[in-house]
């Protein structure tokens, strides 16, 4: 499995490319701290709404410090998913390195 740092992240937004950051948090983790423009499928939710997870873009999986995530990327790459990534360090990672305005929690 690969894993990816914030600043790769934060690199590969930045230019332009396409791809899908997967957030595997709780609801109440969403609202208090969030990425805006990644989509949410709880870990839980994973095997039942596999089918909105695109197969045709590179995908970042993330959690609050990347352990949920992993698991996931797991699943995912189990499942048929070519090389999905783990978020190293997660949201806290993204809120220490790249965007202070996220909250840490």
């Amino acid at each position: 499995m690969i894993e990816i740092s914030v600043d790769e992240l934060k690199r590969r937004r930045d230019a332009g490319e396409d791809f899908m950051l997967l957030d595997v948090r709780e609801p109440d983790e969403i609202e208090t701290a969030s990425i805006p423009w990644a989509q949410v499928i709880s870990m839980r939710e994973i095997p039942a709404r596999i089918d909105e997870i695109p197969r045709d873009k590179p995908l970042v999986v993330m959690c609050h410090h990347g352990g949920r995530s992993e698991r996931v990327a797991q699943f995912l790459e189990a499942n048929g998913y070519e090389e999905p990534a783990n978020l190293t360090g997660g949201i806290d990672a993204w809120s220490a390195s790249v965007d202070p305005t996220v909250p840490r929690y």
